[in-house]
């Protein structure tokens, strides 16, 4: 099959220029001015249109198990909602039991995720420490997951202690593997949540007020300590606090390899969200919690300045009734959101519209920097030959409003419900297949590839005490 399209305005982290793009089976082949219809079994004319790479989520929780079932969407509604919003590869995560063999609990995620319509791959989360657990993650790199995710959270299930923590940064750190860190202050959250609830203070407003943005500040310093005791890259998930941002900018100065995400409901939306009654302000049960609007501000100049890399989602929705698990005890709530659907729309509309980031830099932590961090690139995250067909063709005209009436996650509410959003994917191409077209899903879905990744481990260069900061463009290669 050969696609060809005319006339759109290429847009990457770099470049922005008119060209045709010439795609053959899953692969772009061509890209030139005045390129001939009739090489092409499909011609779509997309003059007036932008045409992004495709997008790539670092961090989405699909079919995850929780005491209240599992989150709302599993991988093929997940990644339905996905094309609808441009991102057409995700990055979720393996979280074995205790005890139980990473690369087991890998091969059982794998198969959940069989039928996922767009392209995947998984972070790898050790829950414990045993003699096996080198071997093991030795065996993960192996197979090609190199990313570890640890949270120095929830330390009654799977969060990690100090030691615990080292010892995975180290092992993943002298194996070529990079860690991903879920961090807030988990021992003080707990002794906050249980101060809380012994006091009738129930509501979701103590989720927040548990869970304060120093909680989250102190572990990133923590995490990054760890992490240059043990020579190990880090990655920082769903940064909320503007003071974590002084402590990654401080290591990223002196050339620690550090990189860091937020998401954005962190940019859009603020505490005032946990201000009514239990209905209403219980879909922003988050951890961590929204913050402030100077959170949110600086969260902004973060990504303005280059100190956060990308814009994962964390996608992790629930129903309302399984919320309400904990109408009378906020600790009963099930953690998390969508928005796997409108990361694009809403970096688009409320930041390249209002002149917060450039187009060229919303594609950068839409797409190009996951890919380059995680070792994807340039097979993704890139508009260039030879690299996956998977582009994201934009209308900036079109309006819509966001409602979980309409949206295509299979959760009953929205976080950016009534959000009103300018401009919308047109067609999604995702491995050479139009998925997406004039806004519409094609009948016939593809199934999406697994992605065994390698990244280039970047530490020796600071530990050699190179003058040179690795950055994340030297990260990563399928």
């Amino acid at each position: 099959m050969k696609t060809l399209i005319k006339n759109g305005n290429i847009v990457t982290s770099t470049n922005q220029y008119i060209s045709d793009i010439l795609i053959h089976d899953d692969k772009i082949v061509k890209i030139d001015k005045n390129i001939s219809k009739s090489l092409a079994d499909r011609v779509i004319q997309a003059k007036d249109f932008y045409i992004f790479p495709g997008g790539i989520d670092p961090h989405v929780h699909l079919h995850l198990p929780t005491p209240a079932g599992y989150s709302s969407d599993d991988f093929l509604s997940g990644g339905i909602a996905a094309l609808y919003g441009g991102t057409t590869t995700i990055i979720d995560f393996v979280t074995p039991k205790k005890g139980q063999p990473l690369p087991e609990a890998l091969n059982t995620r794998i198969e959940e995720a069989s039928n996922c319509p767009i392209d995947y791959s998984f972070h790898v989360s050790p829950v414990d420490w045993r003699p096996t657990s080198e071997s093991e993650i030795q065996k993960c790199i192996d197979m090609g997951f190199p990313s570890f995710k640890i949270y120095l959270a929830y330390k009654e299930t799977i969060g990690l202690d100090d030691e615990t923590a080292f010892h995975v940064m180290k092992a993943a750190g002298k194996l070529g593997g990079m860690v991903t860190a879920h961090c807030e202050l988990g021992d003080e959250i707990t002794n906050m949540r249980d101060f809380y609830v012994s006091r009738g203070m129930v509501s979701p407003k103590y989720h927040m007020l548990s869970r304060p943005a120093r909680f989250e500040s102190l572990a990133v310093k923590r995490a990054i300590d760890i992490a240059d005791q043990a020579n190990c890259p880090l990655y920082i998930v769903h940064v909320s606090a503007g003071e974590s941002l002084k402590h990654i900018h401080l290591a990223q100065q002196s050339g620690q390899p550090i990189y860091a995400e937020t998401c954005p409901h962190y940019l859009l939306l603020d505490e005032s969200a946990y201000n009514g009654d239990f209905e209403q302000t219980v879909k922003y049960v988050i951890s961590p919690p929204l913050r402030t609007i100077e959170d949110s501000a600086q969260l902004w100049e973060g990504i303005q300045n280059g100190v956060i890399q990308t814009l994962g989602t964390d996608h992790c929705p629930f129903s309302f009734e399984q919320k309400s698990a904990g109408i009378n005890d906020f600790r009963k709530i099930p953690n998390g959101a969508g928005g796997i659907e409108h990361r694009l729309e809403l970096l688009y509309t409320y930041g390249v519209l209002n002149e917060m980031i450039t187009i060229n830099r919303m594609v950068d932590i839409f797409s190009t920097q996951p890919a380059k961090i995680f070792g994807l690139y340039p097979q993704k995250g890139e508009i260039a030959v030879g690299s996956d067909a998977d582009l994201v063709i934009w209308n900036p005209n079109l309006e819509s409003i966001i409602s979980a009436k309409t949206h295509h996650s299979k959760a009953d509410m929205s976080i950016y419900e009534g959000f009103t959003l300018k401009g919308k994917a047109q067609y999604v191409i995702s491995n050479g297949n139009i998925v997406m077209d004039n806004e519409k899903l094609t009948s016939e879905l593809p199934i999406g590839k697994l992605l065994r990744r390698k990244v280039q481990n970047p530490i020796n260069q600071y530990y050699n005490k190179s003058t040179d900061y690795p950055n994340s463009n030297n990260c990563g290669r399928v």
